[in-house]
């Protein structure tokens, strides 16, 4: 069923159970925090790219408020929630400063495939360790999620935006393991490069061939 949802547009992605910080300093966004501490609404985010809105995006919940400035600018902590699709959008809601639209819900599917999660576990452990890139990866891979990682495995945003669009789980990991199959190769071979270029100029221990 059809719902009204404000709507706060980013150049980003964002999927659900993200945690996500922003800091709020238009007048329009400063009153739909207020609005969400004092009547509880959720906002969506849809992804602004190519200089038009998509049509996809996630609702967001207001997790807290860190910090106030004097100003009236503000540091919020949201959370990813819902999929949702915009029906129809409108730059003002009702008698707000900030837009809204009228969505629709996505069903997406969260039952992803352990065997698979462990691949796409396999593959960002070594991706990191090529780019010596310190992060936490999950340990666990049943409470692991496709979703929590789609930052991080080298998506554009177009792909980040096609990526939050898939909402059958197998699909979503299959898009992830295609995509690092294709990565993997182009960073071990910079990977190789990058030693090659810190070898330069050492003297080389080298046999000989035996000829």
């Amino acid at each position: 069923m059809p719902s009204k949802l404000a709507q706060f547009p980013l150049q980003i992605v964002v999927f659900p159970g993200e945690a996500l910080n922003l800091h709020i300093f238009e007048p329009r966004y400063r009153q739909l925090i207020r609005d969400c501490e004092s009547d509880g609404i959720t906002f969506g985010v849809p992804t602004f790219m190519d200089n038009r809105l998509r049509s996809i995006g996630c609702e967001v919940r207001l997790t807290s408020v860190e910090k106030r400035y004097p100003g009236g600018e503000l540091d919020v902590r949201t959370e990813g929630t819902r999929i949702f699709r915009i029906l129809n959008f409108e730059r003002q809601l009702d008698d707000k400063l900030y837009g809204g639209a009228t969505v629709e819900f996505l069903e997406h599917d969260t039952a992803e495939d352990v065997r698979l999660n462990a691949l796409i576990l396999d593959r960002i452990r070594e991706l990191f360790e090529l780019m010596q890139v310190d992060k936490p990866l999950p340990e666990d891979v049943l409470s692991f999620s496709a979703y929590r990682v789609a930052h991080y495995v080298g998506f554009t945003l177009e792909q980040e935006y096609a990526f939050l669009s898939l909402l059958d789980a197998a699909t979503r990991q299959q898009y992830m393991i295609e995509h690092l199959n294709e990565v993997m190769p182009v960073v071990r071979e910079m990977n190789t490069m990058r030693k090659r270029a810190q070898l330069n100029g050492h003297f080389k221990h080298l046999a000989p061939p035996k000829i």
